[in-house]
């Protein structure tokens, strides 16, 4: 059976998910609405930098931002001199962590939707008088919708499956950073399968309705739109 820390773990692992996700939406919609209209010549080194954790080693990502956020980091000095204590080892660090390994699941299908709405229906408002922040909260958002949907659904299962990155920056700290990945590998390594079946049992069910909802919800919306 789960022990309370395993309980903590999913707990914990749910609250990361969750402020990521929250996060990456805020930060991610204006950076993507900027690369669907951007016609900027070196923006394809944007897309790349965005695109990095895709192919890069989660470990090799988390190696550097251990290192830059740590005590003897370039930042984790910056935050000190500011009265602010090292994020490594942190929930704090996790979350910035997840933030840039998830940065891709969220800013490429906003950015997808957002350029196949294309210029007609923006020409059509402003015609009526919408000013650029009115018409992108009622025509821009709405049409977007199904796009809104898919990467909050990718960004949230993304990083409830992270390890390397969340095991290199914040370590495996009982309470503060051990996520249900991690729990898992130590159950394996105690040779605890059961504990470790019942815990991927549940990321496993919780990734598949997931993406049955965002499959089962994009399809409606194709009907109605």
């Amino acid at each position: 059976m789960p022990t309370e820390a395993d309980f903590i773990a999913l707990v914990l692992t749910l609250k990361l998910a969750f402020f990521t996700t929250s996060i990456l939406l805020l930060m991610g919609t204006p950076l993507a609405w900027w690369l669907a209209r951007s016609g900027w010549r070196f923006k394809i080194v944007i897309e790349a930098v965005i695109a990095l954790p895709l192919v890069l080693p989660p470990t090799v990502l988390g190696f550097y931002l251990l290192v830059a956020l740590g005590a003897n980091g370039w930042l984790g000095q910056l935050l000190f001199a500011l009265g602010v204590k090292p994020l490594a080892f942190t929930f704090q660090g996790l979350v910035i962590g997840s933030v840039i390994y998830s940065l891709p699941f969220v800013v490429q299908p906003l950015q997808a939707g957002f350029a196949a709405i294309g210029q007609r229906p923006l020409e059509v408002a402003a015609t009526l008088r919408a000013s650029p922040l009115d018409c992108f909260f009622s025509v821009v958002m709405p049409l977007a919708l199904p796009s809104f949907l898919t990467a909050s659904v990718l960004g949230f299962a993304h990083t409830l499956g992270e390890f390397g990155v969340v095991l290199m920056l914040g370590g495996n700290i009982p309470a503060q950073t051990q996520v249900l990945s991690i729990a898992i590998y130590d159950h394996v390594e105690a040779m605890e399968y059961s504990q470790a079946h019942v815990l991927s049992a549940v990321l496993l069910l919780l990734s598949f309705v997931l993406l049955i909802a965002v499959y089962g919800l994009n399809r409606r919306f194709k009907v109605l739109l």
